[in-house]
C-alpha cells in the first residue's frame, strides 16, 4: 500500500481502520491477537444462572393458567413469591439462595411490595407484554436508581430523585440524546459544544454530521500528565456561548477518572456558566475505585449515561441507562425557548401528551425514539430491563459497604494484563487511584526514542504514514491494535484494549510491538550507512 493509500485510510474512523487491521491479520492466518475493541472475555455468571431459573420459574407459572402443549397462559400476581420460594431449592440449586437474597434485600432495604416486585421481575424476564410504563417499569427504575447511587455517586443521595429511561446499550442512549437535544433546540446548527479528548469516536464524528453540525470546542487532555484533563482547560467551559460538554468519564481511551480538582473546577465553571448541559457517559465508572461521576457534583444540569456491557461482559445484550435529576436545565431550557419554537415543540409532542410543555425531556427522549408516533410501544425490551435488575443486585445484594466481591475481581484482572503490557514494553506503570487500566494509550514516536534514540525518531515520524505501524503489526505480526488519531490524539497514538484477551496476550503484544519497532529501526540503519 503507497503513502497516498495509507493518507486515505486515515481519514476513516478508528473503528473502520481497526476492522480493515482485522482482516489483515486473518488474511495471512495469523494467530490474531485482536485487542482492538474493548468487548470484556469474561462475564458474570450469578445474574445469569438466575435469569435461566426464573425463566423456568416464569413458565411453570404461566402453565397455572393455560396449559395445551406448548401454549401457556399469563401469570397471577397473587402469592407469586410464595410460590417462587417453593419452587427454589439452594441445596440442589446453589444459585437459588441468590434468588432468596434479593426477595429480603428488596423487602427489608427498598420496603417494595414482593407480590408486586416478583411479578414484574417474571413477567418481565418471560417478554409476554409490553414495556409498562414504557420509559422504564417501577420496580426496575427504583433497584437501578439504587445501583448507580451505590456504584456511581460516591455517597451522594440522589436516587430518589433521578429519572432513567433504559435503553439498549450506551450507544443507543448516545444517539436518542442527540436526536433530542436537536428536535428541542437546546442544541442548533452552529452552536459550540465542548468534548473532552481523547474520546470515543461519537462524540466526536456525530456533532460533525449535517444532521447538527455542531462547532465542536475540544478540552485536551495532557499526554505528558498521564492523559489527565489540565483544570485550566475548563476555564473554556465559562463562556455561555459554549451551550453543552460531552465527557467520558472515566475516558476512552485514556482510561483516566476525572480527580477532585476536576470535579471542583466543573463546580466553579456551573457558578459562571449555569445554563452549561454536560452529559457524562460514565460506562467505566466502576473499574475505578472511589469513583465520583460529575452527575454527582453537577446534578441538576448533568445527564448521565450508563451501561452494563463491560462490567457484567453483556455487550451483547445491549443494556443501557439514561439519568436525569427531576430538576434539571434541560427541562428549563425547553420552558424558555422563544415563543415560535415553543409552538414548533408543542406541536411535535401533541399526539403523545395533551399539556406539552409539561413533557419532561426524559420523555420526550423516550418518544423520540420511535419517531413520536411510536411512543406507546418504544422502552426496552423488558427482558433486557431484567436482566440490568439482576446484574445490579448482584451488587446491591452482597456489596459490604464500598466493597463488591465481583468488581474487585474484574478490576484485578484488568490490572494484571495492564502490568504485564506495560512492563513489556518498558514503560513506567501509572498505578495511580483514577487509572482504570481498562485501555492503554502507547506513543509509538516517545517508545522509539527511549529505545533507539531522538535521530531515529525524527526518521520513523518523518518516514511512515502514521498508520503503516498499525498495519505492519496486524498484517505481518497478526495483533491488531487502535489508530489513537480517531479518538483524537496526536499522531503516534495507539490503543490496547485490557478487556479482551488472555492475560499472556499482553506480554506477546508488548513482543510484537518492540519487534516491529525493531524492525524499523534496522532500516533507519541501513539508509545510515
Amino acid at each position: 500500500m503507497d503513502a497516498g493509500q495509507e493518507k486515505a485510510l486515515e481519514k476513516l474512523g478508528a473503528f473502520e481502520i481497526s476492522s480493515l487491521m482485522l482482516k489483515l491479520a486473518k488474511k495471512n492466518n495469523h494467530k490474531f491477537l485482536n485487542a482492538g475493541k474493548g468487548n470484556p472475555n469474561w462475564i458474570n455468571t450469578k445474574a445469569r444462572l438466575a435469569f435461566a431459573r426464573l425463566t423456568e420459574f416464569g413458565v411453570g407459572e404461566s402453565q397455572r393458567t393455560i396449559d395445551r402443549r406448548d401454549l401457556a397462559g399469563f401469570i397471577e400476581k397473587k402469592g407469586i413469591t410464595e410460590r417462587l420460594k417453593d419452587f427454589l431449592d439452594p441445596q440442589l440449586h446453589k444459585n437459588d439462595q441468590f434468588i432468596l437474597d434479593i426477595l429480603d434485600y428488596v423487602s427489608q432495604k427498598l420496603n417494595l411490595d414482593l407480590d408486586d416486585f416478583v411479578a414484574e421481575l417474571t413477567n418481565g424476564i418471560m417478554g409476554n407484554t409490553y414495556p409498562t410504563p414504557n420509559r422504564i417499569l417501577k420496580n426496575t427504575e427504583i433497584i437501578l436508581n439504587k445501583y448507580l447511587e451505590s456504584t456511581l455517586y460516591n455517597g451522594v443521595q440522589l436516587a430518589d430523585s433521578t429519572k432513567l429511561l433504559a435503553t439498549e446499550g450506551g450507544t443507543a442512549a448516545i444517539v436518542y440524546l442527540f436526536h433530542s437535544l436537536a428536535e428541542n433546540h437546546l442544541i442548533k446548527p452552529g452552536d459550540k459544544i465542548a468534548i473532552n479528548t481523547p474520546i470515543f469516536t461519537p462524540y466526536l464524528q456525530i456533532p460533525k454530521l449535517n444532521d447538527y453540525e455542531l462547532v465542536e470546542v475540544k478540552l485536551q487532555a495532557d499526554p505528558d500528565n498521564d492523559w489527565k484533563v489540565n483544570p485550566d482547560e475548563l476555564d473554556k467551559l465559562k463562556d455561555p456561548s459554549i451551550k453543552a460538554l460531552f465527557i467520558v468519564n472515566p475516558t476512552n481511551p485514556a482510561s483516566r477518572a476525572f480527580g477532585d480538582d476536576i470535579l471542583d473546577k466543573i463546580r466553579e465553571v456551573i457558578k459562571e456558566n449555569p445554563n452549561l448541559m454536560i452529559i457524562t457517559d460514565d460506562v467505566y465508572g466502576t473499574f475505578v475505585d472511589g469513583f465520583q461521576t460529575v452527575y454527582s457534583v453537577a446534578p441538576q444540569n448533568t445527564l448521565l449515561i450508563y451501561s452494563f456491557s463491560k462490567l457484567y461482559g453483556a455487550t451483547g445484550w445491549r443494556l443501557g441507562l439514561l439519568a436525569m435529576n427531576e430538576n434539571n436545565i434541560f427541562d428549563r431550557l425547553i420552558h424558555e425557548l422563544p415563543p415560535a419554537e415553543q409552538k414548533e415543540v408543542n406541536n411535535r409532542y401533541r399526539i403523545v401528551e395533551t399539556n406539552p410543555s409539561e413533557l419532561p425531556f426524559i420523555e420526550r427522549i423516550a418518544a423520540d425514539s420511535r419517531s413520536i408516533g411510536l411512543y406507546h410501544t418504544s422502552g426496552l425490551s423488558t427482558p433486557q430491563q431484567m436482566m440490568e435488575v439482576l446484574f445490579a443486585l448482584t451488587h446491591l445484594v452482597y456489596a459490604n459497604g464500598s466493597t463488591d466481591s465481583y468488581i474487585d475481581e474484574c478490576r484485578y484482572v484488568v490490572n494484571r494484563r495492564y502490568t504485564d503490557l506495560v512492563k513489556g514494553l518498558g514503560i513506567e506503570a501509572d498505578n495511580s487511584r483514577t487509572n482504570a487500566k481498562y485501555y492503554t494509550l502507547i506513543d509509538i514516536y516517545k517508545l522509539a526514542e527511549e529505545k533507539y534514540g531522538k535521530q531515529f525518531r525524527k526518521y520513523f515520524v518523518k518516514s511512515f504514514a502514521q498508520i503503516d505501524f498499525l498495519m505492519k503489526l496486524s498484517e505481518n505480526n497478526g495483533v491488531v491494535l487502535m489508530d489513537g488519531v480517531g479518538f483524537g490524539t496526536q499522531p503516534g497514538i495507539i490503543r490496547v484494549s485490557e478487556a479482551n484477551l488472555p492475560r499472556k496476550s499482553y506480554r506477546i503484544i508488548a513482543e510484537k510491538i518492540n519487534e516491529v519497532l525493531e524492525e524499523y529501526y534496522n532500516k533507519y540503519l541501513k539508509i545510515k550507512k
